[in-house]
């Protein structure tokens, strides 16, 4: 029944398929030199395939381990820098039909505060965003035909980009909402989203129908099948991600690898980001109650394992998890993180953070400003870059630059000039001072001297006043 090129979910994700691969990775997690083999592959940097990177899972191997950590640490550098991209979730409504058991969102909560954000609410979000100095935000809404139809997605959308305050603007909007139509991912893409995002939450099929008893997205052939439509659609830029700890995550992992594959055999290119949430306490939801939890060392692990069976594809980690974690698996692989993050409708207007309406607990509660220069000082490159995005470089065309390493020859100096923006716009004297030291650096790494003559003109006209700059 496995067939990665079939547009069936039940065949390009066979539940077979993954058990025969839990259990060739059982019996060989302690064959060294299979797994020497497979790491010795995953050193030449294009990927591993779903078993042989589920054999690295399930080795427990210390030195083993290590040497996978090593190598999802130097795959990161050789394909993303050391530049972290910054983005921001923006909620536009927590009206839904669906009844997720793990989302405080369901359908059945009656006692959670319902909020759609009128398009005057949604400006005045954007310009809170924008004053902290964020340029690029992923949208979020529940699923709900009547509250938050693809028309109220799409105005929201043009509203965001029209926002122009002193010098803010969010240059690239990236989407998150349910499964939908090719017409409807048609007009997405007209509108001029960055990414569509959408996580499977779990492939286990039978797992998925119990956490999704009720509503459309109960459907779980439509919704595994989404990304199929969304880049029949003309969306070249799709985001994937399981939510860890709803089922086994040796399973979710083995998955996901399959549906990146699935991707690339299909349509020749793979997954652009792949997201790593854990399931996290909420208004109603207990995160103990589902028994699949993973610690923070299993956590690192799937991370490093990401990278190197998928070395292109851009790895999110979110303010669901803690500075601590966040340490952890930035260096091994996350190269996009959220800051400042409010999971609630029109949280970033509210002087405090609300409590009552936010999707999930936020571990990580530093303003962007400390996020910036905890990241800085740590030895990292604050990116609040779009170019590739607005220069259509995306799809094949951005992985074609990602694989061939070649990416870096203009993301690099795109990097430093927006964190330059940053650090003129909105960033605390502190911040100011350790990123004008960290530019200068820097610069000397642009591997091109006319690239590096011209960001640094570019860098001096910034200073002056002049903005958005790219390469």
């Amino acid at each position: 029944m496995y067939n990665p090129k079939s547009l069936k979910a039940e065949e390009f994700i066979c539940h077979e398929e993954v058990l025969e691969t839990l259990d060739y990775a059982d019996k060989n997690k302690e064959n060294v030199a299979l797994i020497d083999e497979i790491i010795e592959k995953a050193k030449l940097r294009k990927g591993l395939s779903h078993r042989e990177a589920s054999v690295l899972l399930a080795c427990e191997i210390p030195e083993k381990i290590e040497e996978i950590y090593a190598l999802a640490e130097q795959i990161k550098k050789d394909f993303y820098g050391n530049r972290i991209v910054m983005f921001a979730p923006l909620y536009l409504s927590n009206y839904c039909v669906n009844g997720c058991v793990y989302c405080p969102y369901h359908l059945k909560n009656k006692h959670i505060a319902r909020k759609k954000l009128t398009q005057e609410e949604i400006r005045n979000e954007v310009i809170a965003l924008q004053d902290m100095g964020h340029k690029r935000l992923a949208i979020e809404a529940g699923e709900d035909p009547v509250n938050n139809p693809i028309e109220y997605i799409l105005e929201s959308i043009k509203t965001i980009y029209s926002i122009k305050h002193k010098n803010g603007a969010i240059r690239r909007v990236n989407v998150n909402i349910a499964a939908t139509t090719v017409e409807n991912y048609r007009k997405l893409k007209e509108a001029g989203i960055g990414t569509y995002i959408l996580f499977q939450e779990t492939y286990h099929k039978e797992s998925y129908e119990k956490l999704h008893p009720t509503g459309p997205k109960h459907d779980y052939a439509y919704h595994t099948e989404a990304m199929d439509r969304a880049m029949e659609g003309g969306i070249d830029d799709v985001g994937l991600g399981v939510l860890y700890g709803l089922e086994l995550y040796r399973y979710e992992f083995a998955a996901l690898l399959m549906h990146a594959e699935h991707l690339e055999a299909v349509h020749g290119v793979g997954p652009h980001t792949i997201s790593m949430p854990r399931i996290k306490h909420a208004d109603d939801i207990d995160p103990t109650a589902f028994d699949n939890s993973i610690s923070d060392e299993i956590f690192a692990k799937l991370c490093a394992l990401v990278r190197i069976s998928v070395p292109y594809t851009g790895m999110i980690i979110s303010t669901r998890e803690s500075q601590e974690v966040r340490e952890k698996v930035i260096r091994l692989g996350v190269s996009q993180i959220s800051g400042a993050s409010r999971t609630s409708v029109g949280g970033y207007c509210e002087e405090e953070r609300p409590h009552d309406t936010e999707q999930f607990d936020v571990s990580d509660q530093r303003t962007l400003d400390e996020v910036v220069c905890w990241l800085m000082e740590s030895g990292y490159i604050p990116s609040f870059c779009t170019a590739c995005y607005r220069e259509g470089r995306t799809g094949d065309r951005f992985m074609s630059l990602c694989k061939a390493g070649q990416i870096q020859n203009c993301c690099h100096p795109n990097a430093l000039m927006t964190l330059k923006e940053f650090l003129m716009d909105y960033a605390s004297p502190k911040t100011r001072e350790i990123g004008e030291k960290l530019i200068e650096q820097e610069l000397m790494n642009v591997p091109k001297e006319k690239v590096r003559e011209v960001c640094k003109e570019n860098l001096k006209n910034i200073e002056n006043g002049q903005r958005d700059f790219r390469f």
